[in-house]
């Protein structure tokens, strides 16, 4: 299989086996093709970010390898950014421009998961995500649970924003005023799940443990914390179909036909030339959690 090469930017990147199946019916050129063509929507989305990579160099029935790092053979042009872990630091990719999509897309790397900060201020996030995760498959009961958590980050002060995550749950996203660090978003993100179990008890838990649900939806919280990540605004999903995690608008959640997985890798272009980019303008929105927090307690002493 001779390599082809796609145009990004005002780079050619090289895509080696293109004809090379990832998913069925879905060859590494086409996922190549696809970062290309969602650039401009993703990458304003996720730059500045570490990002952490899913890769199946053999297609999603094949191993998947969890890479946090940066290859050392990936080329000098691919920015980093070096984080740090216990015991060292990490240095990850930072996906900037849309050759950076598709070089990775060469790589394997299927899925793009997000830090909730940027590199110029690691420890100040400008997103908080509450990760819907069924225990069971209702889509109906999910997009319930989607609207009712919006619902009340709207009660609290907030101005909610929602995505399918593309496999099979929703996040509902805030994004952040730059005010406060990990921790103080963290313990925020708890206090608020607490308060949507003790409002909506026969629909959500905290509990980690699955076997625990008693079939009631996870809200996930763990993703507020510092060098934790969330999977990427129109990154595609390492599932049969080639699913995408698909911004949308509030209302759509209403709609009977918005599942986790409707838009894929195939049709999430002619829904962006049908209804836009519904977080085109998601940073213009940056909120403050302190009047929020007060509102938070109130309500918590109230429940």
């Amino acid at each position: 299989m001779s390599p082809t090469a796609i145009t990004a930017g005002r780079r050619e990147v090289e895509i080696t086996k293109p004809t090379k199946e990832l998913f069925e019916g879905v060859t590494k050129l086409d996922l190549a093709r696809y970062y290309a063509d969602i650039a401009a929507e993703m990458v304003p989305l996720i730059s500045g970010r570490p990002l952490n990579m899913e890769r199946y160099p053999d297609g999603i029935t094949g191993t998947k390898i969890f890479q946090q790092h940066a290859g050392k053979h990936f080329p000098p042009w691919i920015k980093r950014v070096e984080t740090p872990k216990s015991g060292g630091t990490v240095e990850h990719v930072v996906a900037d421009d849309a050759a950076t999509l598709v070089y990775l897309a060469n790589q394997g790397v299927i899925t793009l998961h997000a830090w909730l900060s940027r590199t110029d201020r690691l420890n100040r996030p400008d997103r908080l995500i509450v990760d819907l995760d069924p225990s069971v498959e209702d889509h109906p009961t999910m997009r319930l649970a989607a609207r009712s958590v919006a619902e009340l980050l709207s009660e609290v002060g907030l101005d909610p924003w929602a995505m399918t995550s593309g496999s099979r749950g929703y996040h509902v996203v805030v994004p952040l005023a730059r005010r406060n660090d990990y921790d103080y978003v963290r313990e925020f993100s708890r206090d608020f799940a607490e308060l949507a179990e003790r409002r909506h008890s026969d629909l959500f838990t905290v509990e980690q443990r699955k076997a625990n649900r008693e079939g009631k939806i996870l809200l996930d919280m763990m993703r507020n914390a510092f060098g934790h990540t969330s999977v990427a605004p129109y990154s595609v999903r390492a599932r049969p179909g080639a699913p995408v995690a698909t911004p949308l608008r509030l209302e759509e959640l209403s709609d009977s036909s918005t599942l986790p997985e409707r838009w894929t890798l195939r049709t999430v272009r002619e829904r962006l030339e049908q209804v836009g980019n519904p977080w085109a303008e998601i940073d213009s929105h940056r909120q403050s959690l302190g009047a929020a927090r007060r509102k938070l307690d109130a309500a918590l002493r109230d429940s």
